[in-house]
């Protein structure tokens, strides 16, 4: 039987007053910041890192720094299969959506799709079928259809009338270095996204983003402490103004910050050869309450969680699609 798939999108605003739903991943870093005794500190302190970085780098025509604010949107996609919905509802995609509000002219100006983001679905491939394909393996290997599904399912987001009706660029994710890859700085040097760095084997976050449809380019933008990862379709620095780079970097840079701050936050920059590291003790703290170590803990959950109520509930209708799946 033929299935169609189709994609749900909603919205909810990430301000102050933001509150994670009961539907939402709850690894999902910036419901993270919104829980406990200091979520609205940490969500207003968030917030203004986000502006006041947007300013800086959005430093023309903006002489007192303040020109600039960034809306910014938590996006959950929802698939359906023949209308009905999958997974009971799940939000099995999550990206953040930018808008730059400009108080000189009043305009509300679209941002960038993507930025943050987040899967069950990868969560299932990396804390569950990866942890079970090394299990007492001499050696780390991945299955050889790692990252398939979740990259034909994340194509066909993208290409969705869903998609398209919401937003009128493809996406760019923003996402840290990894720490187990060395990069090396070039004298390409672009306005806003800053120096460009090089690696010469791609890391298994790229080669998964890779099946996504997604090539990568390391950037480090002025006054960051290091590189960042852009995921990206068509051409980066062409394809999107400066305005929605910076919007990308202001957010991405702010969050790293809190989620990583041994590599964002560190007290000297990324040199020459950058290899990126969690166990670095020269950094300073952005002061907002992030728990790293229940992040962890509960991908595991979710992945356990996405393989019940997804994965295997629908095995045989995602294979049958997958297999018959082109652009």
């Amino acid at each position: 039987m033929s299935k169609e798939f189709t994609f749900a999108i909603k919205s909810i605003c990430f301000d102050e007053d933001y509150r994670p739903s009961n539907a939402t991943r709850i690894t999902t870093n910036f419901a993270n910041l919104a829980r406990g005794a200091n979520r609205q500190e940490n969500l207003r302190d968030t917030l203004k890192m986000i502006d006041n970085r947007f300013n800086a780098l959005a430093h023309w025509d903006n002489p007192k720094g303040d020109r600039y604010s960034v809306a910014i949107e938590i996006i959950s996609v929802e698939m359906n299969i023949n209308g009905e919905s999958a997974g009971n509802g799940l939000p099995l995609i999550e990206i953040l959506k930018t808008n730059i509000i400009d108080r000189k002219t009043n305009e509300r100006i679209e941002g960038i799709a993507g930025n943050s983001f987040s899967s069950y679905v990868r969560d299932y491939d990396f804390s569950v079928l990866l942890l079970e394909h090394n299990k007492n393996q001499s050696g780390f290997s991945t299955p050889n259809d790692f990252g398939d599904l979740h990259g034909k399912l994340f194509k066909s987001f993208v290409n969705s009338d869903a998609y398209k009706a919401h937003f009128s660029k493809p996406p760019v994710i923003c996402l840290s270095v990894s720490s187990s890859k060395t990069y090396q700085r070039t004298e390409n040097k672009h306005p806003v996204l800053g120096v460009e760095y090089v690696q010469d084997e791609h890391s298994l976050t790229d080669e998964y983003f890779k099946k996504m449809g997604l090539q990568v380019r390391y950037f480090m933008p002025p006054n960051c402490k290091a590189p960042f990862a852009f995921y990206f379709f068509g051409d980066l620095l062409n394809d999107y103004t400066n305005l929605e780079l910076i919007s990308t970097i202001s957010t991405m840079d702010t969050f790293q910050k809190i989620y990583r701050p041994e590599i964002y936050n560190a007290n000297s920059e990324a040199g020459k050869l950058y290899r990126p590291s969690l166990k670095h003790r020269d950094y300073s703290s952005t002061c907002i309450v992030y728990d790293r170590e229940e992040r962890s803990r509960l991908a595991v959950q979710q992945g356990k969680f996405a393989e019940e109520h997804f994965i295997k509930p629908y095995q045989a209708t995602l294979e049958q699609w997958a297999a018959n799946y082109s652009l």
